[in-house]
């Protein structure tokens, strides 16, 4: 059974009021600190995913919870993603470092999870006040209007976020160098799978698929019309440990075809 999905918005929106947006372009140095990895964290992203893991699991007992800022301080909380409990997945601020340069591009990205699935996800953008959900089978939403992909343009004339490597490769497929290129990353992926549904990128590819940055996306992505898959293998996302390293996204099956052989090529 599938929580309260408006609740649950409810709960993200009171985390942004109160432990993120206070916090933006006001960050002090104490509040911003190094990861092992090289990445950043700050206190705006430490106290929303407490916040967010004390009030999830209140809505659904004897569910746990696999935090990305908990992940950092203790790996084996990933193994949670294979048992076999209802399972919430919470990215607190997805585009740090854009947040503590002050840039208006970050969200808090949830998605609850079981059995291998993720049967509802939730993106939302602090800056702009916009709550994209989805659960599965039920459509995505932007607030209160379901989201469609409309048909995309050709490859030539789309926009996507990509590496640098694959960009190279779609613009030298263009006629002229005045004719506008591929997008590169906004930083911040749960805003780029939420441009996708609006029809705003027409692709993505990822080659680190962190269960945080990904499983709200795919299922808002897919649920307004899109495809997305392994490249290798052409198997679906699911929300667990993988091997693989390239994933695309694109607003319909032909589109992913077309793209994917550019990018098995390189």
């Amino acid at each position: 059974m599938l929580p309260d999905l408006k609740k649950i918005s409810e709960i993200i929106q009171k985390t942004a009021e109160v432990e993120i947006l206070p916090l933006f372009q006001k960050l002090k140095d104490h509040e911003i600190s190094e990861k092992k990895s090289g990445e950043i964290v700050t206190a705006a992203d430490i106290n929303a995913e407490r916040k967010l893991t004390e009030a999830l699991m209140a809505v659904t007992p004897g569910s746990v919870t696999v935090g990305e800022e908990a992940v950092t301080n203790d790996p084996s909380i990933l193994d949670r993603l294979k048992g076999d409990k209802p399972i919430w997945i919470i990215d607190p601020l997805d585009g740090t470092r854009n947040f503590a340069n002050g840039v208006k591009c970050f969200a808090i990205i949830v998605a609850y999870c079981h059995g291998g699935e993720t049967l509802a996800g939730w993106i939302y953008d602090p800056v702009n006040e916009m709550m994209f959900s989805a659960s599965k089978g039920k459509g995505t939403w932007v607030d209160d209007k379901r989201l469609e992909i409309n048909k995309s343009p050709s490859t030539i004339d789309m926009v996507g976020s990509v590496s640098k490597r694959h960009s190279d490769v779609l613009d030298k497929r263009r006629p002229s160098p005045d004719i506008p290129g591929v997008m590169l990353r906004y930083r911040c992926v749960g805003r780029e799978y939420t441009d996708l549904a609006l029809g705003v990128l027409h692709f993505s590819e990822y080659g680190m698929l962190k269960p945080w940055d990904h499983a709200a996306g795919v299922l808002i992505h897919s649920e307004a019309g899109g495809f997305s898959a392994f490249t290798v293998d052409q198997t679906a996302y699911f929300p667990g440990p993988t091997t693989q390293k390239h994933f695309l996204a694109a607003a319909n099956k032909d589109d992913w075809q077309e793209l994917r052989e550019l990018f098995v090529e390189t």
